[in-house]
């Protein structure tokens, strides 16, 4: 009999789940707003509502094993007095606590002795002493895609952008002179069995991810030191699942984490393509107590390029996704109705065979241009 795994969200990585969910031989079921959200068309069964309603994950809870999250904007006060009657929750509630709020989070890599970046939470105007310009201001809840992320170059800056977030609390942080930001899915089951994934090189603009290549040239010591970043947070939070990790990658060598997703994560997308099992084939086996997969990449590389809306349109840009898809690529299109600038609207993948990570990232370079020159023109 299959397993039935439930989903708080039902975008595009509820979708990528259920598209693997039958492998796995797990029934999918989401809680989503809307019947036109991509996991919609593969999902089971639909429970309809916001995500943040706990009456509606009661309702969900009654038709699941388990149930698990696509995104962070939960009310984990309600969810707890759902798993106080019995419902299961992977990622644990415990393990998501310390990271919903950006301030929280940071305190808690702290306490567990992770470099970070300078941080404090804004509370009062003198709170800005204690940093240098550039600086990063990011809103405490509810970021996503880069939203509520804005670096701050002067003090006129600083005073013109304020008032548009009066009322939200906020995270003020150092800006850190990166030579490369770094991403890397690490996975835990309930039994404490641990696999991670090849470290990969994003590329952010407007704090939102254009492209990733994978894997990323580190020294062996950059490699032990985020490896055991990622075994120390999976372990110290009781962790089941996928937890994406971003990371800077210093202009002196060293490793700094910037922050968790407590989730199926973009910078891991690729793995649908390029590894043995997928991080959403990997979060189904860890939440639901199966043997976690093989991790080891197909290819010697591959480089994900997301598809971002360029306009505000209805359309399924069919002609640019079948140029790109003639480059031997593979392309995601995650159904969305409707394109907004900055929009994901589906993600393309090309498996690299180059014998170097220095060649990888050179041809995955190359590809981005490629495939942006086609999606962008």
């Amino acid at each position: 009999m299959n397993k039935k795994v439930g989903v708080i969200g039902g975008g595009q990585l509820a979708w990528m789940m259920a598209q693997v969910a039958p492998q796995e031989n797990i029934d999918l079921l989401v809680q989503t707003p809307s019947f036109s959200d991509s996991a919609v068309s593969l999902a089971t069964k639909t429970i309809l509502g916001s995500i943040d309603n706990a009456q509606v994950t009661a309702e969900l809870a009654q038709y699941c094993d388990v149930i698990t999250f696509e995104n962070e904007f939960v009310d984990l006060v309600e969810l707890q007095k759902l798993a106080d009657k019995g419902v299961c929750f992977y990622p644990r509630l415990s393990s998501l606590s310390p990271l919903l709020d950006k301030y929280e989070q940071r305190c808690f890599l702290q306490s567990q002795g992770l470099p970070v970046p300078h941080f404090k939470a804004y509370e009062s105007l003198t709170d800005f002493d204690d940093f240098s310009y550039p600086l990063v201001l990011k809103a405490r809840r509810h970021g996503y895609d880069g939203q509520g992320t804005i670096i701050i170059k002067s003090p006129s800056e600083l005073t013109a952008i304020l008032p548009k977030f009066d009322g939200i609390p906020l995270l003020i942080e150092e800006f850190i002179p990166f030579d490369r930001e770094l991403a890397v899915i690490g996975t835990r089951s309930a039994s404490g069995e641990i696999k991670i994934y090849p470290v990969v090189q994003t590329y952010q603009q407007n704090q939102v991810c254009r492209w990733v290549i994978a894997p990323t040239i580190l020294t062996p010591s950059q490699q032990e030191t985020i490896s055991s970043i990622v075994e120390k947070l999976l372990t110290s939070l009781d962790y089941v699942g996928v937890l994406g990790i971003e990371l800077f990658l210093h202009e002196n060598g060293t490793i700094l984490v910037n922050e968790t997703a407590p989730r199926t994560h973009n910078s891991g997308h690729y793995t649908l393509d390029a590894c043995v099992t997928s991080q959403f084939a990997m979060q189904l086996q860890a939440v639901t107590g199966k043997k976690l997969g093989d991790v080891t990449l197909k290819s010697s590389g591959a480089v994900m390029v997301n598809l971002l809306g360029f306009e505000n349109a209805h359309s399924d840009y069919q002609e640019k996704r079948d140029k790109i898809a003639k480059m031997g690529a593979f392309v995601h299109w995650y159904g969305k109705k409707e394109s907004r600038i900055g929009r994901k609207l589906g993600h393309v993948t090309m498996l690299l065979d180059e014998d170097t990570p220095e060649k990888i990232e050179e041809k995955g370079r190359s590809i981005v241009q490629q495939i942006e020159s086609l999606w962008y023109d």
